[in-house]
């Protein structure tokens, strides 16, 4: 077996059902379970019409590149959201299954781990993914904590400088998960200018750009970020995907866009990895691209939540609204965020996911300890009532 695989943690929802193991919540109270960012608003009829009438594709084999209707339908959507020139849909493009599957697979393809040991360097706390890929890849995560004194923005001057010089591949996420911080252009404008220095690679998880709460203040991209200071793209990959935007978590869907000559390798792993979307996955996936009505009532619906249960929740600890993305990252008025999230299951039938377990311990801490995370995606009335039994 590939020795790397020992260095994988349990996911954080394997070890959520190791902590309830045992437990009997409270039937009294019907359950609300806020732990997976699992997207629960209703699929646009129009992308089910769309993924129905195109079934038919199912007799052929796709194509590892995907068909130039989607590609094309990506394209527009960049440019529409980002305002940034139109990128060539042969070289700047891909579709993929859903963005944890890229992101993923990309260390696999950029890594080089012949040289020394490499350093992949993630936010903490973060989305496991960035982790495990660094591990089967051959190299060595490095932890930047971010935390609410610094806003949640990473710490770029504590890095060591050997970490710098063994640094491939940076993973960030903006949106954040679970803070959702939004880098701004100083943010982008900084480690541009460490990737300029030191050759790394930056990949720019985007899956939660299109939920936010004020539609003259959408997330800044990176690629916009790198339009905006007159750079090209290169060595920036951004990722990006349907499953929250559309609410489509079951289509796997998703594309990545930017560096062609990183592109290009990419594309070529992927023809061995066997990973080519659906011919009528790519049909609905180009129907959703092509709309926005659909994502502004879904941030509408978002919107509406966030408004009503965070002002609840701050009673009893230290919430706000964040930038963008829908998750509440609560920091506890005391007790430690396991006890509380145990607690809170047993006598509340409220599912809630423990800091701690999105976190690693680096640099002297935890950063995700004495924190909840709340995905806010159930209906109003179930994240109202959770409130409620929260704070009772």
């Amino acid at each position: 077996m590939n020795p790397n695989l020992d260095y994988l943690h349990p996911y954080p929802f394997q070890k959520l059902r190791e902590l309830f193991a045992g437990i009997t919540p409270n039937a009294s109270f019907p359950a609300v379970n806020l732990t997976i960012g699992e997207p629960k608003h209703p699929t646009p009829e129009f992308i089910k019409t769309a993924l129905s009438n195109n079934l038919s594709g199912l007799a052929n084999y796709p194509t590892t590149l995907g068909g130039i209707e989607l590609r094309q339908a990506i394209a527009e959507w960049l440019v529409r959201r980002y305002g940034i020139p139109a990128p060539n849909v042969e070289k700047n493009i891909i579709p993929v299954n859903g963005s944890r599957e890229a992101l993923f697979s990309f260390a696999q393809a950029v890594i080089d781990p012949s040289a020394g040991k490499p350093v992949v360097i993630c936010p903490n706390p973060f989305y496991q993914i960035y982790e495990g890929a660094a591990y089967l890849a051959g190299a060595e995560p490095y932890y930047l904590n971010t935390l609410p004194e610094n806003g949640y923005a990473m710490d770029y001057a504590s890095v060591p400088p050997e970490i710098w010089k063994r640094t491939q591949l940076i993973y960030l996420c903006s949106p954040g998960n679970p803070t959702g911080k939004v880098m701004d252009l100083d943010d982008w404008r900084e480690i541009f200018a460490l990737a300029d220095q030191h050759g790394f690679i930056i990949a720019a998880d985007e899956c939660y750009s299109e939920i936010y709460f004020d539609e003259a203040k959408p997330p800044l991209g990176v690629l916009q970020a790198a339009h905006k200071l007159g750079r090209s793209d290169h060595n920036l990959v951004a990722f990006s995907s349907l499953s929250k935007r559309s609410n489509v978590p079951g289509m796997r869907s998703g594309f990545v866009a930017g560096d062609a000559r990183i592109l290009e390798k990419f594309l070529l792993y992927r023809t061995y990895h066997g990973c080519a979307m659906s011919p009528a996955i790519q049909a609905a996936s180009t129907a959703a691209w092509n709309d926005e009505g659909h994502v502004v009532e879904n941030r509408r619906f978002y919107d509406e939540k966030f408004r009503s249960v965070t002002p609840v929740l701050q009673e009893v600890m230290e919430v706000e609204i964040p930038d963008a993305a829908f998750y509440l990252w609560a920091k506890l008025e005391g007790g430690d965020d396991t006890t509380y999230a145990q607690k809170l299951y047993r006598d509340f039938n409220v599912a809630v996911l423990p800091g701690s377990y999105l976190a690693r311990s680096a640099h002297g801490i935890n950063p995700g300890e004495g924190f909840i995370r709340m995905a806010l995606v159930a209906s109003l009335e179930e994240c109202m009532e959770a409130a409620r039994r929260i704070t009772s």
